[in-house]
């Protein structure tokens, strides 16, 4: 009698000293204003929001920078790992699962700032050189568009260095990054207009349904309470467009 109790007793308290549920890992990569490093600490307007939410949600996570191809494979093929700011479209809906938007802004393609007039026509833009980040999201649109030449760039600060310098002609970004480049003092402006794109945090497919459920309602309050719009503010830049319908949709 006394082992079965005492067996019974060491099951039930078995749970209470297993290991802690793995912690949510977020990766991103260095693309101010939205997550970068300053003074050694990882921060920015999607930064911010994750942050916010994850702990309102009550999750363990840990955060860290990396290349973005690397992070993408990395999100690609392991369980509680998430990447951000990512670019949403219908082939990655399918590929992740997803908490959106942090971001909603139109796509511009950038040229130097150097008096000259730039592509008259997308058809003119096709025959020139563009770059982007290997990995990107900005890569299948220009692909999409039928752009061939394309430079790939470990991150976004040596593709805006190569736009400067001539390497390439074009480059493709949101509003709100060109904004914040010419903030900075880099030399370069719009060329033309593209369409506009949500972007959001996309976390692997088998990352439990209830833990993204649980992100995006904290990201639906953000938003709905006006913490979002002052996340932007404070870096400088216009709020994301309202929108009611916060999740991704195919």
């Amino acid at each position: 009698m006394m082992k079965r109790l005492l067996l019974a007793l060491g099951l039930s308290l078995a749970p209470l000293s297993a290991p802690l549920a793995e912690p949510l890992h977020f990766i991103t990569e260095e693309y101010a204003p939205f997550n970068f490093l300053k003074d050694g600490r990882i921060t920015g307007i999607t930064v911010d929001q994750v942050t916010a939410i994850a702990e309102a949600a009550g999750i363990d996570y840990t955060m860290e920078i990396m290349p973005w191809a690397r992070a993408f494979a990395m999100v690609r093929s392991r369980s509680m790992h998430c990447i951000f700011t990512a670019g949403y479209n219908r082939e990655r809906a399918r590929q992740f699962a997803w908490i959106t938007p942090t971001l909603k802004d139109e796509m511009v393609l950038l040229k130097r700032k150097d008096g000259s007039k730039g592509p008259a026509s997308m058809k003119e833009a096709l025959g020139m050189k563009v770059g982007s980040q290997r990995g990107d999201f900005a890569v299948e649109v220009l692909e999409g568009l039928g752009f061939t030449n394309i430079d790939l760039a470990a991150d976004i600060d040596l593709s805006v260095r190569k736009l400067v310098s001539g390497r390439i002609d074009l480059m493709p970004t949101s509003i709100k990054t060109y904004e914040s480049l010419v903030r900075r003092g880099e030399p370069v402006e719009k060329a033309m207009a593209m369409s506009g794109q949500i972007f959001g945090i996309a976390c692997n497919k088998q990352t439990p349904p209830t833990l993204i459920a649980r992100l995006q309602a904290e990201l639906n309050k953000l938003i709905a309470s006006g913490e979002q719009d002052r996340i932007f503010a404070a870096y400088g830049l216009p709020p994301t467009p309202r929108t009611t319908e916060n999740g991704a949709k195919e």
